[in-house]
């Protein structure tokens, strides 16, 4: 090799960087979800630091957290975010994962809570989740996330269906126009506040959202691994005044037990490091704090998230 073509290659050489970059994918939900701004949110924080640590993030749209689970069981994502019901049944498999556990799935951080709404309208004088009996509610459609979280809440509280003036099981989605029209007194819906949902309710009738609290719910989180306790802002529908405690899964970002530890040890990290401008990214993030980040985790927690939270001095 002549001087010229030498140095030519000894400048190109010192041009590269000292690590080669590594690229991962989160898998998140459709685009007009929650789980797709939560994605690139974290993304964004990641590429920030890819000069230090040459890892490139990428966010990817796909079907919600059955799809995530399978995806990264299959190696074709690093990471997605699943609901923690999901994740547990993945894990042990159970519900849509029987007979086929996928023991690999781990758990980094439970982003935000999935909270169960019962929204009513104020004319209906329900003030309490007692105050049911006899009312004319919407419990949603059988095999729902939502129906099956409500059917658990009534039986802790001892309340029978039986024992409600009228069922109707019809999807979330219509709780607000059968608000509006008279049909119903107050409906249940898990979601991810603020949504639009409760939001059209709140422009159509007075509102109010019941709180559901107490040792009953203790009893279900200590039960139910992959249940946790949330409030839901009171700053987020139009006549809602108070904070709302109530019960619900998580948004978990999970990964597999095949993503290195530094990777892992870098995504939680960086979260919990900028944490305060994290929870500017999204209304969903309002009552988070990092301690809840470790709430409803309800699967084996990934090595890398266990020594990004034990420097924090959170473990």
């Amino acid at each position: 090799m002549n001087k010229k073509l030498a140095t030519i290659a000894l400048a190109g050489a010192l041009s590269l960087p000292a690590f080669a970059a590594h690229f991962i994918t989160i898998g998140t939900g459709g685009v007009t979800g929650t789980y797709y701004p939560t994605g690139g949110a974290i993304c964004r924080m990641v590429n920030k630091q890819k000069a230090k640590t040459g890892i490139r993030c990428s966010v990817e749209s796909t079907g919600g957290s059955v799809y995530n689970v399978n995806t990264i069981a299959s190696g074709e994502l690093d990471f997605g975010i699943s609901q923690s019901d999901t994740a547990y049944q993945a894990y042990h498999g159970e519900g849509k994962f029987k007979g086929r556990a996928i023991k690999d799935l781990r758990s980094t951080i439970a982003i935000y809570p999935e909270l169960l709404a019962f929204v009513v309208a104020k004319r209906s004088g329900i003030k309490t989740l007692q105050d049911i009996k006899g009312k004319r509610i919407n419990i949603d459609v059988p095999g729902s996330g939502t129906r099956m979280t409500t059917e658990i809440v009534l039986k802790a509280f001892g309340i029978k269906k039986s024992e409600l003036g009228k069922v109707d099981e019809l999807s979330s989605s219509e709780g607000p126009t059968m608000l509006k029209d008279d049909h119903i007194d107050g409906y249940f819906a898990v979601f991810g506040h603020p949504t639009a949902n409760i939001k059209d309710a709140a422009n159509s009738v007075d509102i109010d959202i019941i709180p559901i609290q107490g040792k009953p719910v203790d009893a279900l989180v200590k039960k139910y691994p992959y249940y946790a306790k949330g409030l839901i802002s009171g700053t987020f529908y139009k006549g809602v005044t108070h904070d709302v405690p109530s019960i619900g899964v998580k948004a978990v970002l999970c990964t597999s037990s095949k993503i290195s530890e530094k990777v892992v040890y870098t995504v939680v990290k960086t979260i919990l490091d900028n944490f305060e401008a994290f929870k500017k990214l999204h209304p969903a993030y309002k009552t988070i704090t990092k301690k809840s980040l470790l709430d409803g985790l309800s699967i084996p927690q990934h090595p890398g998230a266990i020594k990004a939270f034990k420097e924090a001095g959170l473990l």
